[in-house]
């Protein structure tokens, strides 16, 4: 289980900045859920992500945020990031990768691993010569094989053709067993419409909507209009630029 109080984050100094990016947030994510972090850019969800992730260090104001009761820098081994920026460690090919992550993830799979580079047609080159869909699927092939009980993804999507993208989701829904707890962001809405348990919409450092998939779709919305009526979007702003001068 994720379990965050008072979740607080500034880039600035803690205690003048008066718009922070997370603002006392409270957040709990049962184990197993697929969950959804939406909103618009700036909102704070990937600053969610990568705290949860452990990547981000906190600002000091009693805050925290517990995977299984322990900080994330305790439970490496149960994490997987999957991030748009992609590897770590650019100088090392894909199976120099693979050989990296084998001792240091106990539950890796080279098998798995192996399959899901040769499906992606990775060339055995260092990772920093990729182009960027090439560095995306070799974190995707690292994420999914470590068998994590905790993935973290922040645009899956992004740098991925349609094609990539269908194939994307149908190996993600073919990996999990039902166990892991996935959190991700994203913009693509329909691409996970049917796939995750719950959507979280972030929206000023605040956490602004939270519902249950299920309840949504019970209700005939979908995930856009949850975004629009949350963030108070306003469909004809557009035309006050087109209107003409009186």
């Amino acid at each position: 289980m994720i379990e965050g109080k008072q979740i607080f984050f500034t880039y600035g100094f803690a205690e003048t900045d008066k718009n922070p990016v997370l603002n006392y947030v409270d957040l709990e994510i049962p184990d197993g859920q697929i969950v959804g972090l939406f909103g618009e850019n700036g909102a704070g969800k990937s600053t969610l992500l990568r705290l949860m992730a452990g990547l981000l260090v906190q600002k000091d104001r009693g805050c925290q945020i517990l995977l299984d009761g322990k900080p994330a820098t305790q439970v490496r081994g149960e994490i997987a990031c999957i991030f748009e920026e992609g590897t770590f460690l650019p100088d090392l090919t894909p199976k120099q990768y693979g050989d990296f992550l084998a001792d240091f993830f106990p539950k890796f799979d080279r098998a798995y691993y192996d399959k899901l580079v040769k499906f992606f047609k990775l060339e055995e080159k260092a990772a920093k010569h990729m182009s960027r869909g090439q560095k995306a699927k070799l974190e995707i092939a690292a994420g999914l094989a470590k068998r994590t009980k905790y993935i973290f993804m922040d645009e899956p999507f992004l740098g991925k053709d349609a094609l990539t993208r269908q194939d994307f989701m149908k190996i993600l829904s073919g990996s999990l067993t039902g166990e892991e707890t996935l959190v991700l962001v994203t913009h693509e809405l329909e691409a996970v419409e049917t796939f995750i348990d719950r959507a979280i919409v972030v929206h000023k450092g605040k956490l602004a909507a939270d519902v249950e998939m299920d309840d949504l779709h019970h209700e005939g919305k979908n995930l856009m209009v949850l975004l629009k009526e949350t963030v108070g979007y306003d469909e004809n702003a557009y035309r006050d630029l087109f209107a003409e001068e009186e």
